[in-house]
């Protein structure tokens, strides 16, 4: 695989250069919430920009359903790189024409064979991508599990290489998977527990300590036949879940669940709560935090651990009260001397929300999705492309 420095090496200047990045960021109207994803992608377009190439960044925003749509404009996220970076970024169809300029295109997803099951469609937008480029870089890690026309098929129309942000994750999950040191303990959390499937199936073989927070444990729970309220529950993923419950015992994998929640009247950041045992949630009550007993335990599975991989949060860490969870989960992992793996999505969007060091995890990931497919054990096209 080549990578970014590679073609450093060759020489740059002059040369136009598209680089897929992941700036698909949080917004709330057009102010960016989250901007992880555009600092994360800064280093390599400074590098090239830097060496004198003619930057042209390909990159998403939402789902729009193939047409542009305002809402998912790039433009919040042009201004805030032109920040980053110093200079002006700007919104075009094409690569500048001076050295050491960078352009963004808007959102690739406006054209809809970006995203296109039909291999000659895609191919044909790789084609009209490589047109305007003389070699691709690769640094959209977020992107990478996604067999898409920049992502996938660019790859094939032109010289192509690893951008830093790539080969740092690679190398990282490569970490989680081959060069393992224990006890590794996973700590998963989010909504549902179906969006985990494939990725709980293949740990169960490899981790020592599978801890389970956030609204998925609920559906854990009431495999256990704990009654749970008005909490989020998967009702057709039980029968799943308990097999999983049995596989993990059959294994020795210590599965750790929630041993208390706060119980709210509803799903509001001001709702009434309070702090109740997992086997007595009441009927009109729904979890959004799991309590400071559980808080503790997972802290305590966590001390002795070497290897840890998060993805999740415990809560709804986006009303405060809520937030004591995730936080509780982050802190341990900061304090922690084990290699820490945060595995983007919420979670690293948790951490930032809360004002904990990014410095303080060995690694946050940008590619929550993207972690998970490789933790599953699945092929990322999108990486594997770029080893031809």
């Amino acid at each position: 695989m080549k990578t970014l420095e590679d073609l450093l090496s060759e020489g740059v200047s002059g040369r136009r250069v598209l680089v897929r990045a992941d700036l698909n960021v949080p917004l709330d109207g057009d102010r960016i919430t989250d901007d992880g994803r555009v600092r994360a992608s800064v280093p390599t377009i400074k590098a090239l920009v830097g060496a004198g190439a003619r930057v042209l960044v390909a990159a998403h925003l939402g789902r729009p359903k193939g047409e542009p749509d305002p809402r998912f404009s790039l433009a919040p996220v042009a201004a805030r790189l032109g920040e980053l970076l110093g200079q002006d970024v700007v919104i075009g169809t094409g690569t500048a024409d001076a050295d050491g300029t960078v352009v963004l295109l808007e959102n690739i997803r406006f054209d809809p064979r970006e995203t296109s099951k039909d291999d000659a469609e895609r191919a044909a937008l790789a084609r009209e991508l490589a047109a305007k480029a003389d070699a691709f870089v690769s640094d959209g890690f977020g992107v990478v599990h996604r067999k898409q026309a920049s992502v996938y098929d660019v790859a094939r129309e032109l010289p192509h290489y690893a951008g830093g942000l790539v080969l740092a994750e690679v190398e990282v999950l490569h970490q989680l998977t081959e060069d393992l040191k224990r006890p590794y303990v996973v700590v998963l959390g989010g909504a549902k527990v179906s969006d985990k499937l494939g990725v709980i199936k293949n740990l169960l073989g490899k981790v020592d300590r599978l801890l389970v927070g956030g609204g998925m444990a609920y559906t854990f729970l009431k495999a256990q036949g704990h009654e749970v309220g008005r909490s989020l529950l998967q009702e057709d993923q039980l029968d799943q879940v308990r097999g999983f419950l049995a596989e993990a015992e059959e294994r020795g994998v210590e599965l750790v669940l929630p041993v208390d929640v706060l119980a709210a009247t509803g799903f509001a950041a001001d709702a009434p709560h309070e702090v109740v045992r997992t086997d007595a949630i009441p009927a009109d009550r729904e979890g959004l935090d799991i309590g400071p007993e559980t808080r503790e335990l997972f802290a305590g599975k966590l001390a002795d651990a070497r290897t840890v991989f998060w993805n999740g949060p415990m809560g709804v860490f986006e009303f405060e009260a809520f937030s004591g969870g995730t936080r509780a989960v982050a802190e341990a992992l900061v304090k922690s001397d084990a290699f820490t793996v945060v595995g983007g999505g919420d979670s690293a969007a948790a951490v930032r929300a809360l004002g904990l060091p990014e410095d303080g995890f060995s690694h946050i990931s940008t590619g929550g999705g993207a972690s998970l497919e490789f933790l599953e054990g699945k092929e990322l096209p999108g990486v594997k492309v770029l080893e031809d």
